[in-house]
């Protein structure tokens, strides 16, 4: 069974990947060849990663015990291009406190 920590880690991937897509494809896809159709779809699919994003930090946040400040930090990184990325990468190493040694 998957960890809360590895559920949100994909997720936060995706949203990232959404993001980008979102910012640097669909939007100058709108406004530079009148095409707002790839908005309206980009804009749908990361709206639903990112309400996925905020949930699944919830429940990351409780089974890993973190401090408010620190899923407040997270939380602010999904707001920021390419962050989601950096914390996929710091929280590569973290694991569940009631993991066994065992994988």
């Amino acid at each position: 069974m998957n960890s809360s920590l590895s559920i949100f880690r994909k997720v936060a991937v995706a949203e990232g990947i959404s993001y980008l897509l979102l910012l640097f494809v669909a939007m100058p896809l709108k406004y530079f060849a009148n095409m707002p159709l790839y908005v309206k779809y980009t804009g749908w699919a990361h709206g639903l990663l990112f309400v996925l994003y905020a949930a699944t930090l919830v429940l990351a946040w409780q089974e890993q015990k973190w401090k408010f400040g620190k899923a407040l930090l997270i939380f602010v990184a999904s707001l920021l291009p390419f962050a989601p990325f950096i914390v996929d990468r710091k929280l590569k190493d973290e694991r569940p406190e009631n993991a066994s040694g065992i994988q």
